[in-house]
């Protein structure tokens, strides 16, 4: 992908760019548009006089939305979101891991299933009698045929995938389950399906004893906790996950690795480092691998088609597992394999206090849906210090919630006008982004605190950063109005350049009251 935003076929146009206003039942799906976050440098790499401010999402009241079951039930233990959500025909779907409480069942891993909630408006889940699989003598329960075998899912992901044409694969998931080398070990294996809820591994294999045969590996020996994320970019598919084995440098514990495929059945057994959190430069030496600032258990991922956004687990280390703690941060990808935190070593989600249902650790699911006005982010509960005695209920599925798409915005830096010998009296407050392929684009902003002395000036300038006649100057755009997806109106015809930039500026006495999280560039 190059480095600029690419958009498909791009060619030179003249181009109307006047669009009426959208009402607030009327907003699309911004993963189908490019998105021009605030927070995203490489989107934006130049900015004057304006600084970023990151929001932190609040969690819902309703919290944990999707519970464990009852006694007896396939999750009565736990329900381990180290899952997925995707919203299909008006519905939400969810894929999760489930705990029962079998103690009389000596193989443990088997007691963790692939199991499935759904909601109508995300906050409201129930578990459906899905009549697939058997569990304690009935098959009136919610959990996944996983090709009629017991595999032992630690973690879970999924997508959909309509590019394929075979309807047998339309849905793809990873898990991570275990094969045996001497101890047990961590591995991936890789399934399909055309409904979401009867899957088989994309090639034959069998358990053994709930886990993997070694001689069915997919991805090189050692031990790896795959299925952090699960996405595809440029054609090809990749996974991430826990690894602390070194790659070309040696770095301490836990760090992001990444694996990738084109089909989704051979998967390379070369892979890359995506994320090392600056702590874990400093190796603390062998038989400290619990110890010092990680990353826990990769990425999960929000695909935004020219950029990932995505969620990973703070993981706060200690000598003893008792004082082990994990919260929840924020990265972000431009190429598929290199994550970068917009804001350094920053909270997106911190853990919940003893007591709470979220304490001690949260985990990281694949769940990010804009419903309405919000932005849900949906995680899971871990608390990694009880350890011995046995095993403890856990788990839930949360969700944290911000103003739709604004994770953060650029505000004018007013520390560079008023009085003072190294200030200035006027200062122009302003940003160029990157150049982007255009074919037959719609410009919309999200933005707050416009108005008649707050207005955000956009023009439209080519590759070199020439004003395009009609989109710029005196024919500037002036938006004066916020909202999530306010149309940008430039009043006349113009050719365009197959690649422009958009130049906005903070204007008016109220300037400094402008908040914009997002521009958005829609194709028909």
């Amino acid at each position: 992908m190059p480095l600029y935003l690419a958009l498909p076929q791009a060619a030179v146009i003249g181009l109307a760019l006047v669009v009426s206003t959208l009402r607030a039942e009327e907003l699309f799906d911004e993963s189908k548009a490019v998105t021009l976050f605030a927070f995203d440098d490489v989107s934006i790499p130049h900015t004057q006089n304006l600084r970023l401010e990151m929001r932190q999402p609040v969690r819902h009241e309703a919290n944990p939305v999707l519970r464990r079951g009852a006694a007896g039930a396939p999750d009565a233990m736990g329900v381990q979101f180290y899952g997925s959500i995707l919203k299909e025909n008006g519905k939400y779907r969810l894929w999760y891991v489930a705990f029962d409480d079998d103690t009389e069942n000596k193989v443990a891993s088997a007691r963790w299933r692939a199991a499935y909630a759904e909601s109508v408006d995300g906050l409201t889940w129930t578990k459906p009698d899905l009549g697939l699989v058997e569990h304690r003598g009935s098959t009136k329960n919610n959990l996944l045929d996983m090709g009629g075998q017991s595999w032992g899912f630690v973690n879970l992901k999924v997508i959909r995938d309509d590019a394929d044409p075979d309807p047998e694969r339309r849905y793809k998931m990873t898990t991570h389950v275990y094969y045996r080398h001497n101890t047990r070990l961590g591995t991936l294996l890789p399934f399909v399906s055309a409904d979401g809820l009867r899957w088989k591994p994309v090639k034959e294999v069998k358990p053994l004893k709930a886990e993997l045969r070694k001689e069915d590996l997919f991805i090189p020996g050692f031990h790896f906790e795959p299925c952090g994320g699960l996405y595809q970019w440029d054609g090809q598919f990749y996974i991430s996950g826990q690894n602390a084995l070194p790659g070309t440098h040696l770095y301490q514990g836990r760090v992001s690795r990444t694996y990738r495929s084109t089909d989704f059945v051979n998967w390379s057994p070369t892979s890359s480092i995506a994320f090392v959190r600056a702590a874990q430069h400093d190796y603390l030496g062998p038989g400290r691998s619990r110890e010092g600032e990680q990353n826990h258990e990769g990425i999960s991922v929000w695909n935004r088609r020219n950029v990932l956004l995505g969620v990973y687990g703070r993981w706060h280390g200690a000598e003893e597992w008792k004082d082990v703690r994990i919260d929840l941060g924020f990265v972000m990808s431009n190429d598929g394999l290199h994550f970068r935190e917009p804001k350094h070593e920053w909270t997106f989600i911190g853990r919940g206090n003893d007591g709470e249902w979220d304490q001690g650790g949260l985990i990281q699911g694949q769940g990010f849906e804009n419903i309405g006005g919000q932005t849900f982010i949906y995680y899971g509960a871990w608390d990694p210090r009880p350890t011995g005695g046995p095993p403890q209920p856990r788990g839930g599925v949360g969700v944290a919630l911000l103003p739709r798409d604004r994770f953060a915005d650029l505000m004018m830096d007013t520390s560079t006008e008023g009085p003072g010998d190294y200030q200035l009296p006027q200062v122009t407050a302003e940003f160029v982004t990157a150049s982007l392929d255009v074919k037959t684009p719609r410009f919309f902003i999200n933005a707050d605190g416009l108005g008649a002395e707050a207005v955000l000036r956009l023009e439209l300038l080519d590759h070199l950063e020439k004003p395009v006649p009609g989109c710029s100057g005196e024919n500037a755009a002036r938006v004066t109005r916020g909202g999530f997806q306010v149309p940008v109106e430039w009043k006349t015809a113009a050719p365009l350049p197959d690649r422009v930039r958009v130049r906005g500026v903070f204007e008016g006495k109220n300037r400094a009251a402008i908040r914009l999280s997002a521009i958005y560039l829609l194709q028909p």
